[in-house]
């Protein structure tokens, strides 16, 4: 994960480093072609060309230097450093070539410090801009230390003697001359160091940083292959490889920092390290003469005396690693096989492809065995039920402990019944009593089950099922269970799914979807209800049943609320715009109703729309008050004092307590379709359903039935005197585009088939009840409902 802009001003900072990025490029493309013109038409103007484009392009480099450390204040101290080293750089390519542009400069400059200088920074840069915690300081930067020296007595043994044949030098203008080709090659080889210790993990940046300085060494011994001309002799390609290098560096280090870990850190290898020996060996082996012998012997010596370190702490790690795995196959406590041996003997079985299985035990109540006798006596009851779980299964059974109270068995089986009978076996050995402190204790366990199958790589995953497995057997108190992938909650086909979710939340794949609610009495449209719909990019729209689970598991009920909320509000506004009168309904889970965002968002996206709050209707359930009834309280009266109606979502189901309808502002009470659609069948249910429907009226409340889907419901609702109705017998949920012309069919319809009364006819309760009924199935079986009913899938 990236660093991302979190105010205006660091993405103005952002869009500036992007814009001199460009620049950069920009210049010094421009200045390459200008030179490579000037060379054909007017060689006399090339060295001012080269000092125009220096000029501009070296601050161009420190201005975007400035900027990165600007947006990143955390590696600030490594931009620092290399802002320093390019402008010691910038500096001394200065003194070389503005004092005398059309000349050659003698070699050394007075100025060649300040390269030497950027050199120091540079390498502070690298020492800085990493990840230190993944580096064991004093491994690590052996490890590099004899990377880079194993290398520099290869590239002095190869570069040193080329280079002092070819220029004929010694003494100060050789060793600067072969200096710089050396610290570049050391400086990309510290590079390749930290990315085989996983100090860096973008790989990007990594590649960019390396090949830099590659071109760097590659321009460096350019100018040392010339150095028996005692000038700088740089010709159009040196220049332009130290300006790409430099463009290359500078760009590599203002990249955002990565933060997700991709791989292990680790260190480079005996491999390696014994090579850069070996070469450090046979570089004094070679005895080079006494001339070459002050450029050469040094970083030989250094580097054996680093390897020579490092392959003692080598030894050290490996003589304390051989002495801790003799103890770490077994248990201390229990003498069983630990953790460590069961899962080595589990990728074993994975890797030979027969049969097996792993079982998971966990006791049940250890935890009150230690808090009430001590942990004394729980270690007691732990080597007894070691014992009798030896006892219990055959003696080439493998029995472990995975440490605390949990227990592992590995069989050579796939036989699910013969699975389930060894671990009923376990637990009924397990349960025979023991004595700890003058106490009789009956231990008794849980047991999960996973089986291997061909398709299994890792015994991770293995174990995992068996935990899961565990965890089904206590919940069901079955005491044992085979692992069941429909009640797995966190397999990886879930985890992705969630993450999917995640990402389609914020790029917009969530649609609302809405079921209109009709008036019993004039058969108008009165609200509709906002559904959840996922437009998934491979495997279609998706229902809430696909994907809420994942949702709630994945912490994403808050983000999917407020994006229904949202997008809901934004709907009403078309539709009151576009003249229709209704309310829309919306779902509110409790975490969502007592969270302290949720409601601010919904206040809000209804500011912006310009929405009346008594046009939505918040649908809550019953058990939103059970957990905190004062909170839930304060929030629904926060929500009348809004105008925001508040119903009580699938009432009949929870429990229903009379003190909620008495006390709290509800508005509405919203029938479960599992009263719904027995009413017209079960006396006991019409019962409950009518009763209900005479409570809301006297607290003066609405009432809606959802789930009507059959047409003898449908009356008999209307008979009782619902209020609103809802369900397929209506109308499928519709997307938003199709909602406004379905509304006006429907209410087309509705007014065609007259009033519910003729005017000046008398009001009897029971006849119109009766005429409404009559008429609601009239509307109902016209051709244009119907067709607009079936439509939706």
């Amino acid at each position: 994960m990236t660093r991302k802009p979190s105010t205006t001003a660091d993405a103005r900072v952002s869009w500036l480093q992007r814009a001199v990025a460009t620049a950069i490029w920009t210049v010094l493309g421009a200045g390459f072609l200008a030179d490579r013109v000037a060379a054909a038409t007017s060689p006399g103007a090339r060295p001012d060309i080269v000092v125009l484009t220096l000029s501009i392009f070296f601050p161009l480099l420190l201005a975007r230097l400035v900027l990165a450390a600007r947006l990143h204040p955390a590696r600030r101290p490594a931009l620092v450093l290399l802002l320093a080293a390019v402008t010691a750089w910038s500096l001394g390519s200065a003194s070389v070539t503005a004092a005398s542009p059309h000349d050659r400069a003698d070699f050394p400059a007075p100025g060649e410090w300040l390269f030497l200088v950027s050199y120091v920074g540079m390498a502070g840069y690298l020492m800085l801009d990493v990840d230190r915690k993944r580096l064991r300081p004093s491994v690590g930067w052996l490890d590099i230390a004899v990377i880079c020296g194993g290398t520099s007595c290869l590239a002095s043994l190869l570069l040193v003697a080329p280079i002092r044949i070819a220029s004929g030098q010694e003494g100060l203008p050789l060793l600067l001359a072969v200096v710089y080709p050396l610290a570049d090659t050391m400086l990309a080889l510290v590079v390749l160091g930290q990315a085989l210790m996983r100090a860096r993990t973008d790989r990007r940046q990594t590649v960019m940083i390396g090949a830099a300085f590659l071109l760097l060494a590659a321009a460096d011994s350019s100018l040392a292959l010339h150095v028996s001309a005692r000038t700088y002799d740089f010709g159009v390609l040196s220049n332009a490889l130290w300006g790409v290098s430099f463009a290359l560096m500078v760009a590599a280090a203002c990249r955002p920092q990565q933060s997700a870990i991709k791989a292990i850190p680790r260190t480079s290898g005996t491999k390696l390290v014994v090579g850069a020996g070996v070469v450090a060996l046979a570089v004094l082996t070679l005895r080079p003469e006494d001339s070459l012998a002050y450029y050469i012997v040094p970083p030989a010596v250094l580097t054996l005396a680093a390897a020579a370190a490092r392959m003692g702490l080598a030894l050290r790690d490996a003589n304390r690693a051989a002495e801790a795995f003799a103890l770490s196959l077994t248990d201390d406590l229990t003498k069983l096989p630990n953790r460590r041996a069961i899962r080595t003997r589990l990728k074993e079985g994975i890797a030979d492809r027969g049969p097996l299985a792993l079982m998971l035990l966990d006791l049940d109540g250890f935890k009150e065995i230690n808090d009430a006798l001590g942990h004394h006596a729980g270690d007691i009851v732990l080597r007894f039920v070691a014992v009798r779980m030896r006892e219990a299964v055959a003696p080439e059974v493998m029995v472990a402990r995975l440490g605390g109270d949990e227990f592992a068995i590995l069989l050579r089986s796939n036989d699910e019944i013969e699975l389930m009978e060894t671990a009923q076996q376990v637990l009924t050995e397990l349960s025979k009593p023991v004595v700890v402190d003058g106490i009789e204790i009956c231990p008794s366990g849980s047991v999960g089950i996973a089986v291997v199958s061909d398709s299994d790589r890792e015994d991770s995953e293995v174990l995992r099922r068996a935990d899961v497995a565990m965890y089904q057997a206590k919940g069901s108190r079955t005491g044992a269970a085979l692992y069941d992938a429909h009640l797995d909650e966190f397999s990886r086909s879930r985890l992705l799914l969630a993450e999917d979710l995640r990402r389609g939340i914020a790029e917009d794949q969530i649609e609302v979807w809405y079921q209109p609610q009709v008036d019993a009495a004039t058969m108008q449209v009165h609200a509709l209800e906002a559904l959840v719909r996922w437009r998934h990019p491979t495997d279609g729209l998706l229902s809430p049943v696909a994907f809420l689970p994942a949702a709630r598991r994945g912490g994403l009920m808050g983000a999917l609320s407020d994006t229904i909320a949202r997008l809901a509000v934004r709907d009403l506004h078309r539709l009151l715009e576009a003249g229709l009168d209704l309310r829309i309904a919306i779902n509110c889970a409790p975490p969502e109703l007592l969270s302290q965002t949720f409601l601010p968002r919904l206040y809000a996206s209804l500011d912006e729309w310009d929405v009346p709050a008594d046009r939505l209707v918040l649908e809550v359930t019953e058990d939103s008050f059970l957990a905190d009834p004062q909170r839930a309280r304060s929030i629904l009266l926060d929500l009348r004092s809004h105008g925001i109606q508040v119903s009580i979502d699938d009432y009949g189901t929870g429990f229903s307590s009379l003190t909620y309808l008495r006390d709290l502002p509800v508005q509405e009470l919203k029938i479960d379709r599992s009263l719904v659609r027995d009413v017209a069948t079960d006396d006991r249910t019409r019962m409950i359903v009518a009763s209900t429907v005479q409570l809301a009226h006297a607290l003066d409340m609405r009432t809606v039935a959802e789930g009507v889907e059959e047409a003898v419901d449908f009356a008999q609702l209307v008979a009782m005197g619902i209020d609103v109705l809802q369900g397929y017998h209506i109308a499928r949920p519709l997307p938003a585009s199709e909602v406004e012309q379905w509304v006006r069919d429907w209410t087309t319809t509705a007014t065609l088939l007259g009033p519910v009364r003729e005017s000046g006819e008398p009001v009897h309760e029971a006849g119109r009840r009766a005429r409404n009924a009559h008429r609601a199935s009239r509307i109902l079986d016209s051709p244009r409902a119907q067709s607009k009913r079936h439509r939706e899938p």
